[in-house]
């Protein structure tokens, strides 16, 4: 199970959602299973009751985890579906794209830094448009 790690992106491969991609947002590595989160993905129902007067209770939706083995994770390089490879560097164990030999586990955290990089972009214009 530690070839599937959160906010790894996915393609559901067999399911009801077959086809559809997301994001892993938790892994259950004892039972073997993951939750999947994005647009399309059916979610499970949960019925909250209010535990107080201010609370609201309803049916809410709620990520639902599915089998480890019905998703497929994709590489950030090349943009397919891979099985991961392990590969020993030094003293580390990384995740590597089965395609293009890139590794999962760096591209991730560069990915996630150019993300970052566009939300504060987007900030410093926003505060910049209030001031005018």
């Amino acid at each position: 199970m530690n070839s599937i790690k959160k906010n790894d992106a996915v393609k559901i491969i067999a399911g009801n959602d077959k086809g559809k991609t997301g994001t892993i947002i938790a892994v259950d590595a004892k039972a073997g299973k993951v939750a999947v989160k994005g647009e399309g993905i059916t979610m499970a129902k949960n019925f909250v009751k209010p535990r107080n007067a201010q609370e609201k209770g309803g049916i809410i939706d709620k990520e639902r985890f599915i089998d480890a083995s019905n998703v497929a994770v994709i590489c950030p390089a090349c943009n397919k579906t891979t099985k991961v490879a392990f590969k020993v560097e030094g003293d580390k164990k990384i995740r590597i794209c089965k395609h293009c030999g890139a590794s999962l586990d760096e591209v991730k955290a560069s990915t996630a830094k150019k993300v970052a990089k566009k939300t504060t972009a987007k900030k410093k214009t926003a505060t910049a448009e209030n001031k005018d």
